[in-house]
């Protein structure tokens, strides 16, 4: 019992944090779980459950506020829920410490994308092509290593010239179709600890309220940023010091 009040500390913390950032927080809470003796896939699952449970919140308010632009959203929403699953189920045949290793690339990507990230585009790419591509490739990637998708998704679609607050808006939207999407599929296969599951996702909720509160008191998102990436890059070097010994 006491494992799980910690697990559910944790994630009422980094929610909340991740929150502040406007971020999810499976892709800092899946190593964690892992480092503490949760199975990686197990702690995959899971995390994409929570981030799930805590984006589709955020779709629905968008969807009311009559914000979502469902050409833009469509290609990406589509390719992510048909390849998600796929990179989920994927990873059944690929040795683990393969995809932890690119689980690590991502953690590196991401801090680094937090911490030195540019908002500003390489190209300006239109059309719907482009969109079925990217949602084709991120969406394999996120299913394979477990998350939601959003932290690729968001400097891709960046760099690639679209406007952030359409990204942002958008991403909000596929996210938890990728991520139910995965969960769903890791579930047909992996042995779930339903009282893990249901506490990870309780607190996953409380602190993603707590955290879209705390962001009322405007608060330097340049700061929380930074505190999200030294995060990441603790995970990143410490999954480094795992594979160099």
């Amino acid at each position: 019992m006491q494992e799980y009040i910690t697990y559910g500390i944790l994630t009422l913390l980094l929610s909340t944090l991740f929150s502040m950032g406007g971020a999810g927080s499976g892709v800092a809470l899946i190593p964690i779980l892992n480092f503490l003796g949760v199975d990686f896939t197990l702690a995959k699952a899971i995390g994409l459950f929570a981030g799930a449970t805590t984006t589709i919140t955020s779709s629905i308010m968008n969807i009311k506020r009559k914000v979502v632009e469902y050409k833009f959203v469509f290609p990406i929403a589509l390719m992510m829920l048909i390849f998600a699953p796929i990179g989920a189920y994927s990873s059944r045949f690929i040795n683990e410490d393969i995809v932890k290793f690119l689980f690590m690339l991502m953690l590196f990507y991401s801090a680094s994308m937090m911490m030195f990230g540019k908002k500003k585009a390489l190209f300006h790419v239109q059309g719907t092509t482009a969109l079925f591509i990217v949602g084709t490739i991120v969406g394999f990637l996120a299913g394979l290593l477990g998350v939601g998708g959003g932290n690729i998704l968001i400097p891709v679609l960046t760099l690639l010239g679209f406007a952030p607050k359409k990204v942002a808006i958008a991403v909000s939207f596929v996210v938890p179709f990728s991520a139910l999407g995965s969960f769903f599929t890791y579930a047909s296969y992996v042995n779930l600890d339903w009282v893990l599951l249901f506490i990870v996702a309780f607190s996953a909720i409380v602190g993603g309220y707590i955290g879209n509160y705390m962001m009322q008191f405007k608060l330097e998102q340049k700061h929380i940023k930074k505190l999200m990436a030294l995060l990441l890059y603790l995970l990143a070097f410490k999954l480094l010091f795992y594979f160099i010994h």
